[in-house]
């Protein structure tokens, strides 16, 4: 097993999570078997109970994992199903160590950060490693671990604040981890950023250079330098953080601000990152790209020229930071290339759609409305909460009557079935029971199972087998006419199956369902261009060569190709 430690410093959010992908994207394309790790220094056990301003959006796995939306990025390059062990966390670590001792496996020692802790996060990794990841069930060769190590790093330049030692232990354990697993199986990669101060207009290497010093002062010395910048950065900068951080030129790599992600993992290759494992690893690998490597090229050039526009209204409450929606973004981008369109996502705040804002803030009011309309299609995602809900349902009200391509994702189904209940069946109060416990038509009500008490790992979680009930379905059809498909959930709430019929004599068919016929899983509305929605999350499967049958449908839809595409047999046009 080769292990490939990438490390960031200066900042975080400055691209850890692409780059770790990318490389495993490279070395995959080799014919090597890649599978990754994601170590977050916070003591929650998993990141189901964060806000999405906080983290980012959780991404959910096939074992119903909750995670950082990092290894979204890693399945979705490596096109690999990652597991929630992969995702390592101080709460997890210590909750197992202390499980350890209750058990009586330390009986007669003093438990402690060194070396139960440290050696407790060595085993983790070397175990989870070795888990398959890929459809052919073979053992990975090569492990991506990211650590989110800024903080550490600069903790050391400040002189150390409280808070910021949670991930000590992290640091050690793969201090010590490098020499268990020698040399030659262990490469460190340090991310680092390199800033343009507008006021001179020169990069600066200095923050490097402090960031290496300080990861060499807790014992780890990285192999390569990944430089991130706004601009391409010039060769004596280059030369500057060589001389500097004590490695050769050829182990300082760039990369700059680009059109896409797509473009990352070439960026990489060109600058003999390939060339520079095979020796440092012995990897038994050509020097030359395969032909994943080539799509991959393809790929990114043919998104760079794409000149036909389609707009996709977004209508959510986390809008103000993109990460929120990470894979309802991605899903969205890889249907729209996959048709030759170039994605404009519009995100709009639901409040804003709402009659309450009409009165404090018009201009707000109208400008949310009139991204609206101009839209060619409204997607209305997953959430939790009634801030917002009523700019939902105002949104689906508007793709009903209005005949807009519509998609709604597990809370935006729920709200697609309410929106019907009060406007087409005429009942007034119908509403979720999450938002009204009261409701004389509970439309969508709380699941049997579902824990009132504790929040964390509570909901319906992880792959689960949705069986279409009937031929006639359009996303049936979008998902090569199976008869069931296999998606991830993670919700609370159900649409009530006690009053499906009354929707059904209306035109709102429940098409798809769950193994026992009890959960609606799918609705799909009559003389309607495409007004679907989907309990499951979808994006969450979505891959670049690979779109998500409901949002390529979304966008086959809004580019009005939808019912040509399944003429075709449901074959893309070259």
């Amino acid at each position: 097993m080769k292990y490939i430690l990438v490390t960031g410093g200066v900042i975080s959010g400055i691209g850890k999570g692409i780059i770790a992908s990318s490389i495993g994207t490279i070395l995959k394309s080799c014919g090597l078997r890649v599978t990754a790790i994601k170590i977050d220094p916070y003591i929650n056990i998993d990141a189901g109970t964060f806000s999405p301003y906080e983290h980012g959006e959780v991404f959910v796995l096939n074992d119903g994992g909750e995670v950082d939306l990092d290894l979204g990025n890693y399945e979705r390059f490596l096109d690999i199903n990652l597991y929630k062990d992969n995702n390592i966390t101080t709460g997890k670590i210590y909750q197992h160590v202390i499980n350890k001792e209750r058990h009586g496996d330390y009986l007669g020692k003093t438990v402690q950060v060194v070396p139960h802790i440290t050696d407790a996060v060595q085993e983790w990794v070397m175990n989870q490693a070795k888990v398959p990841v890929d459809d052919d069930r073979q053992e990975p060769q090569i492990c991506v671990i990211e650590a989110s190590m800024e903080r550490f790093s600069f903790t050391f330049q400040l002189g150390g604040t409280i808070g910021d030692i949670e991930g000590m232990p992290f640091v050690e354990a793969f201090r010590q981890f490098q020499f268990k697993a020698k040399r030659e199986n262990f490469c460190n990669i340090h991310v680092s950023l390199v800033p343009q101060p507008n006021a001179t207009g020169e990069q600066k290497t200095k923050p490097t250079q402090n960031s290496v010093r300080a990861l060499r002062g807790l014992g780890l010395s990285p192999d390569l330098i990944v430089c991130r910048s706004a601009k391409p950065i010039e060769m004596a900068v280059k030369e500057k953080i060589s001389m500097f951080c004590h490695v050769e030129p050829e182990q300082v790599i760039f990369i700059h601000d680009v059109s896409s992600t797509y473009r990352v993992p070439i960026l990489l290759e060109e600058q003999g990152i390939l060339k520079y494992f095979k020796q440092r690893l012995n990897l038994p690998i050509d020097d030359q790209p395969s032909d994943l490597l080539m799509k991959w090229k393809k790929m990114a050039c043919r998104y760079e020229r794409l000149l036909k526009v389609c707009s996709i209204a977004l209508v959510g409450k986390y809008t103000k930071l993109s990460d929120c929606y990470a894979s309802v973004f991605k899903a969205l981008e890889h249907s729209a290339l996959a048709i030759n369109y170039k994605l404009d996502l519009m995100y709009i705040d639901s409040t804003e759609l709402e009659r309450s804002t009409e009165a404090e803030n018009s201009v707000k009011y109208h400008q949310a409305w009139h991204k609206l309309c101009k839209a060619d299609g409204i997607l209305v995602p997953g959430g939790f909460g009634i801030r917002g809900t009523e700019g939902k349902l105002q949104a689906i009200s508007w793709a009903r009557s209005k005949k807009k391509p519509f998609l709604g994702v597990c809370l935006g189904m729920q709200l697609a079935v309410v929106e019907f209940a009060r406007n087409c069946l005429n009942w007034k109060d119908a509403n979720s029971t999450e938002f009204n416990p009261d409701t004389k038509n509970p439309v969508v009500i709380d699941m049997p199972e579902h824990n009132p008490g504790d929040m964390g790992g509570t909901m319906r979680l992880g792959k689960r087998r949705t069986v279409f009930k009937t031929e006639n379905s359009v996303l049936r059809k979008l998902y090569g006419d199976e008869t069931f498909v296999e998606e991830r959930h993670r919700h609370r709430y159900e649409v009530n199956p006690e009053l499906t019929h009354c929707f059904e004599e209306k035109g709102l068919k429940f098409v798809g369902h769950d193994t026992e016929g009890n959960r609606m899983e799918i609705i799909e509305l009559e003389n309607h261009p495409y007004f679907v929605g989907v309990q499951f999350h979808p994006e969450f499967s979505s891959r670049p060569m690979k779109p998500s049958p409901p949002y390529l449908g979304l966008l086959l839809a809004a580019t009005g190709t939808l019912n040509a595409y399944l003429q075709r047999g449901c074959k893309l046009s070259p």
